[in-house]
């Protein structure tokens, strides 16, 4: 079983027994029939992953792990709100006619700042830091940007990062305030993981410490039989995550620069409705 897996159990077995239940609140989450979507959660869940000993990937259930990059590389990379330069249809269901998710998630890393050094975005300026001032405290980054919050067809979840070298190592927080843990914990750990390595590679880094906290810890009403016949399943051992070694320019990762060796996963066979 990949640590992914036994902290992912964990987590869903703490929130199963011992979560509370927003049921019979008035919530804004609803099923597509018009039913409210209620959930069992947790607050302020934290869990830490060593990237130095393995790769946080879950088998409990397949991660489409490629998807995930891809679309992590539409916001870290491109910096873009449009989803037509997204490989996969995760955010379809929120572009607006202009064919964009509004100011959000990439549209927010991509805007300029000035700083004493020059002008930077958000990305370009973690870069900077960790290659000219790597023993900073100020390496970090943050699209929860009230001023445009109305302009967003979907507030950030995922929506902070803070990344701190340690000696050699680099050491990465990511901040959530809402997770769906049946549908995305996996999915946001993978992603973020993936960016803590391409970060280390091109600052002349090792990897160290994943932290990912969540404030509103939580799994849907309609998702909990799912999650219970997967947390009786025995996992596999982690796969073996490389990357291009030779690349030194962030920008010039692809999602093919990843493999992810051995990775086996028991299937996914349960028809899972979505919260909207």
């Amino acid at each position: 079983m990949s640590r992914a897996d036994e902290l992912y159990r964990q987590t869903c077995l703490d929130i199963l027994e011992n979560g509370y239940s927003d049921e019979g609140l008035p919530v804004r989450p609803h099923w597509a029939d018009g039913t409210p979507a209620h959930t069992i959660k947790k607050f302020g869940v934290v869990n830490r992953y060593d990237l130095a000993e393995e790769f946080p990937i879950m088998t409990l259930r397949r991660t489409y792990w490629k998807s995930a990059v891809d679309e992590l590389l539409w916001i870290w990379q491109k910096k873009s709100n449009r989803i037509c330069d997204l490989g996969s249809h995760v955010w379809d269901e929120w572009a607006g006619p202009d064919g964009t998710i509004g100011k959000a998630y990439g549209y927010q890393l991509g805007l300029k700042h000035h700083y004493k050094e020059g002008d930077f975005d958000q990305v370009d300026r973690v870069l900077y830091d960790l290659k000219h001032n790597p023993s900073s405290r100020r390496i970090l980054t943050n699209i929860y940007n009230f001023e445009d919050l109305h302009e967003m067809n979907l507030y950030p979840c995922a929506y902070s990062m803070t990344f701190n070298v340690t000696g050699n190592k680099l050491n990465a927080i990511l901040n959530q305030r809402s997770q769906d843990m049946l549908t995305a914990n996996n999915w946001n750990v993978v992603q973020y993981a993936v960016l803590t390595h391409m970060m280390a590679q091109v600052s002349g880094l090792q990897v160290g410490e994943f932290v990912h906290v969540i404030a509103d810890c939580h799994i849907y009403d309609r998702h909990i039989p799912a999650v219970r016949a997967m947390l009786e399943r025995e996992g596999f051992p982690a796969p073996k995550f490389s990357m291009d070694e030779s690349i030194t320019d962030f920008y010039d990762f692809t999602k093919d620069s990843f493999k992810m060796e051995g990775y086996q996963f028991h299937p996914f066979d349960f028809e899972i409705p979505m919260a909207i």
